[in-house]
């Protein structure tokens, strides 16, 4: 550092002499003063908060992703601020594997997280894993929680601190009880994981009846996704008419759909209101400008066909992220994004080290063809957050094992930009429900016409029983109708994409490996 030295001038008189070498020491105080207030900045200060909001089960659902109809305003202006990933995938489209894996950087089949979390399943990650949040901690930010959890052990995804959330069905609510955490202060910045129920199902028992057969199959009464006649407190709801709705061709065009579609979409809303205060909070508090925020669903929308499936619609899922000091603003990106890419990220936003784990099978087949250590199965998309087509981010995996605990269908998948295979190692049993999908109006609507009527793109018949190997041109079949697997003329792509997976397999240690072998 430099200090400006005055020329002492003889002339001057000693009152003037006096009062330039007091300006002198003022300049080098205040010199010293900011350097030191910039040091402080970069060593506590300097580190972005981390505001994560997710959902639960919500496509791509938005104003900002398209669609006319729903009105989501705040998190349109999130993406008009922030980078679209058009192209982000959750790898499972189950709720708690799914949620281990952005909150470990690893795939279900590696952390252990199975199936859901809570109840009966009981399915829980390894001891070993060490969480997004518990690494965060351990670098000196506070981490915070509210709304929905869903993984075990806690030891492997601790936050530091639970703010009870209320009413998980209230976003609004649930923002405003944040506050005092987002507004705490202090040199040490915050990681806060903010989980809504909606737009999941509501599975309300008030719409079975009493005994074996489920008044829905009859009535096809849609479910009401979490929305109640007068609302939430300080909710405004914003309801939709079923004919006004958008259809996607992956689900049949018919009233019972139009219905649960609408519901839906009102769900989807109260989750954009919830948005919206939360983002009204952080400026309040002075922190918006200092804080990264993400913007994402566990997977897609909780319709058969979406939900529970490594179909399109199950993976596909928002992802908007705002990084306050990005130059760009409005970014729409051609990036393929995988949920074992979020760890990484935040990770590298933090300046924190990703952890390496051992060897995690012991199975005498897998010896020598899995890794004895490795690194988290993802990558930090950081570097491409204001470049539209970035090259090298054009594949993405899938892996999938149950959802609830009666629903065993391992599946896996690789996905590039034309072609995508899936490995139905199950595939000689029927495809299995999750409970409230069984008892879809939409489903149902179809199923009991029998399996040669139409479920959207496909008949029932097709989406219950499925092939061994499934490939498709995306290109040109989005919605996965028209399986090449036999098809001669894609043999080489088959066996490309074939081997594609195993070599995913080996590197992200996954013990359905043996099944090449044995099955």
């Amino acid at each position: 550092m430099q200090i400006c030295r005055l020329p002492v001038d003889g002339r001057l008189s000693v009152g003037r002499r006096r009062r330039r070498v007091r300006f002198q020491i003022t300049a080098l105080l205040l010199a010293l003063v900011s350097a030191a207030l910039a040091t402080v900045g970069t060593a506590q200060g300097g580190r972005l908060n981390v505001v994560v909001i997710i959902s639960d089960d919500h496509g791509q659902d938005t104003g900002a992703y398209g669609n006319p109809v729903i009105r989501t305003p705040n998190l349109d202006a999130l993406a008009a601020e922030g980078t679209l990933f058009r192209h982000a995938f959750a790898t499972t489209a189950s709720c708690s594997p799914s949620r281990s894996v952005l909150l470990s950087g690893l795939h279900n089949h590696r952390t252990g997280q199975y199936g859901l979390e809570h109840a009966v399943h009981h399915f829980r990650s390894h001891e070993n894993v060490k969480g997004l949040p518990v690494l965060l901690a351990e670098a000196g930010y506070r981490t915070g929680i509210v709304g929905k959890f869903h993984v075990a052990p806690e030891a492997a995804y601790q936050f530091q601190e639970e703010i009870a959330a209320g009413n998980q069905r209230n976003p609004v609510q649930m923002a405003d009880r944040v506050r005092p955490f987002v507004s705490a202060g202090g040199d040490r910045p915050f990681f806060l994981y903010y989980a809504t129920s909606d737009p999941h199902r509501s599975g309300d028992p008030s719409v079975l009846e009493q005994g074996s057969v489920p008044r829905a199959l009859d009535a096809l009464v849609p479910d009401p996704f979490g929305n109640r006649p007068g609302g939430q407190p300080g909710v405004e709801p914003i309801r939709y008419r079923p004919e006004d709705v958008v259809v996607p061709p992956w689900l049949p065009d018919n009233r019972a759909t139009r219905a649960e579609l609408a519901e839906y979409y009102q769900s989807v809303s109260r989750v954009d209101q919830g948005v919206g205060r939360l983002i009204q909070i952080l400026k309040e508090a002075g922190v918006y400008e200092r804080t990264l925020i993400v913007y994402l669903s566990d997977h897609g929308a909780a319709f058969p066909g979406g939900k529970t499936t490594i179909y399109e619609p199950g993976l596909r899922s928002p992802l908007i992220v705002r990084h306050p000091a990005a130059r760009r603003r409005g970014v729409r990106s051609e990036a393929m994004i995988s949920w074992v890419d979020f760890t990484p990220t935040i990770l590298d936003l933090a300046g924190v080290k990703a952890p390496t784990y051992g060897q995690p099978v012991e199975i005498p087949e897998l010896r020598g063809l899995v890794p004895p250590n490795h690194g988290l199965h993802g990558r930090s998309f950081l570097p491409i957050l204001e470049e539209t087509n970035p090259s090298g981010w054009d594949e993405i995996y899938a892996s999938h094992t149950l959802h609830e605990v009666t629903m065993y269908y391992p599946m896996r998948a690789v996905r590039g930009r034309k072609y995508k295979l899936i490995w139905n190692l199950a595939h000689g049993l029927p495809f299995p429900f999750a409970a409230d999908l069984w008892t879809s109006a939409a489903w149902q609507s179809a199923y009991r016409q029998g399996a040669d009527a139409r479920y959207g793109a496909r008949t029932v018949g097709d989406y219950i029983h499925r092939a061994k190997f499934e490939l498709y041109d995306i290109e040109t079949d989005p919605f996965e109708t028209r399986n090449l697997a036999g098809d001669p003329a894609h043999a080489a792509v088959l066996a490309e994409y074939q081997g594609k997976l195993r070599a995913f397999q080996q590197r992200t240690s996954d013990p359905w490996l043996v099944k090449w072998a044995r099955e």
